[in-house]
């Protein structure tokens, strides 16, 4: 009994140990994080740079319209992500979502399927504090190319339960 509990805690510590073996720092992420596990990327995502911090900012995104999103990270001029956010005007052909991750905004967009053409949207970033908000004007530009549309499902009819035939009865008369 006593060799029996002594391997396994030789083994377990063994197991322990290695668990603490040093591994290579991961590299920093490239693109938005995907804290929900749901968002898909786009097979086209481009996005022009910034620029400096002012009391509106723009940038251009190119995009498909494959149901993948398309985002940027952006951050205050001293670090650390806007203390809150809204869209001020609404993407006319797609969806923005806005959140806070590991200390930075991002800002996506996922255009509507199959739809090529532009888009545009503007958020205002609060920094909190006081500080006075700045507007993020998005100008999208989507493309298509590729992009297949799924044909609607067609509802096939249901079946007609079949007709209760009533069983004739012969009238017998007495006489």
């Amino acid at each position: 009994m006593r060799v029996r509990v002594a391997a396994i805690c030789c083994v377990t510590l063994a197991g322990l140990s290695a668990g603490c073996a040093h591994r290579p720092s991961p590299q920093p992420v490239q693109v938005a994080p995907n804290p929900f596990g749901y968002l898909k990327r786009s097979a086209v995502c481009v996005t022009s740079p910034l620029g400096k911090p002012a009391a509106s900012r723009s940038v251009e995104m190119k995009t498909r319209s494959d149901d993948g999103q398309c985002g940027l990270t952006i951050s205050q001029p001293e670090g650390g992500a806007y203390a809150s956010f809204l869209l001020t005007s609404l993407p006319l052909h797609g969806n923005s979502f806005i959140y806070n991750y590991d200390k930075q905004t991002y800002v996506t967009y996922t255009a509507a399927t199959a739809y090529a053409g532009t888009d545009a949207f503007t958020v205002s970033l609060v920094p909190g504090g006081g500080k006075p908000r700045t507007a993020l004007k998005v100008d999208v530009s989507v493309d298509a190319t590729g992009v297949v549309v799924p044909p609607p499902p067609v509802a096939t009819p249901e079946p007609k339960p079949a007709a209760r035939r009533k069983g004739r009865r012969t009238a017998h008369h007495h006489r």
